[in-house]
């Protein structure tokens, strides 16, 4: 189901973009990009070449924009980008480093940078190395680090300036089944613990649906969807396929009071209820209202086959 206007956050801490239109040279790249993020886990998501990348640019106000199309923290970032980006953190996927500077001393030069005075930023750069993970290689050349390492201190210099919301390009790039579930203990933790605002940028479906609590979903440079999602740990739905004859309004009906979806699917009827209810929401409604079911078979719900469906469909 698609997030409505209502049902999100418009004050100062939300991200919002108004019919965005953008182009290299001629070639549009975002066509009519409509929407508006609170503070969460949000998944961005999307073949080669839909856009991704410069909506995150967008974002960041590194890119030339009209007034009013993308608000980022109450600042308009046609007018206002600077401001708004000693705010926001920054996790590229490809480069990031500072060769020839230890871990450490990169991630304090890149808090001065961002307007921290040299003590604070020494200080809060030990900080985010510590949360990350990287206490013991501080002091490390950055060029000498594993792919997990340099993941990891990209996140600490995107971390280092307290920013109220996170972009991140790809953070899993790279990793290993250890590092790749770490880094989204990190993410998850930033968003549900520590209040940030994250944007994940990725094409691992798998990654989106372990930490994301929404999506964004693009096509050819236009916004296909802005849904809520189920993360995998809570919240998961079961989805069952039933044939059957009786009164089928009824069984909807009755189906729908009992906290289930109901949708056609050809000659199926397709319910999806909340994981654990299972069977027996479907069976109590289908006897309450004599509707007898010759067939019931459970189908398979993933973030994939749904993502599957909106970008082919």
């Amino acid at each position: 189901m698609g997030v409505q206007p209502d049902d999100v956050n418009t004050g100062c801490s939300a991200i919002s973009v108004q019919s965005l239109n953008f182009a290299y040279v001629s070639a549009p790249v975002l066509t009519d990009v409509t929407f508006t993020l609170h503070p969460a886990a949000v998944g961005l998501l999307g073949p080669n070449g839909s856009g991704k990348t410069t909506l995150l640019r967008a974002l960041l106000g590194h890119l030339p924009l009209p007034p009013a199309a993308v608000s980022v923290l109450g600042h308009d970032m046609a007018l206002a980008g600077r401001v708004a980006r000693s705010r926001l953190g920054w996790m590229p996927e490809r480069g990031g480093l500072l060769p020839g500077m230890s871990g450490v001393a990169m991630v304090s030069y890149l808090g001065e940078l961002a307007g921290m005075p040299a003590r604070d930023a020494l200080q809060r750069a030990h900080e985010v190395i510590d949360y990350v993970g990287l206490a013991e290689e501080r002091y490390r050349p950055v060029q000498d680090y594993s792919q997990g390492m340099r993941q990891r201190i990209k996140l600490a210099q995107a971390l280092v300036h307290d920013p109220a919301w996170l972009f991140l390009d790809e953070p899993t790039s790279g990793l290993d089944p250890k590092g790749r579930a770490a880094m989204l203990g990190l993410v998850r933790d930033l968003a549900t613990q520590k209040g940030l605002g994250v944007i994940i940028s990725t094409h691992l479906l798998a990654d989106a649906q372990a930490v994301c609590s929404e999506i964004l979903v693009l096509r050819e440079g236009r916004l296909l969807a802005h849904e809520r999602v189920a993360p995998a740990r809570e919240g998961a739905q079961e989805r069952f396929e039933i044939e059957g004859f009786g009164d089928e309004t009824a069984f909807a009906e009755r189906l729908r009071a009992a906290g289930a979806t109901v949708a056609r699917d050809g000659r199926f009827t397709v319910v999806s209820v909340p994981a654990g209810r299972g069977a027996a929401v479907i069976l109590e409604a289908g006897a309450a209202c004599g509707y007898a079911m010759r067939r019931m078979r459970r189908r398979a719900v993933t973030l994939s086959e749904h993502f599957l469906e909106l970008v082919e469909g």
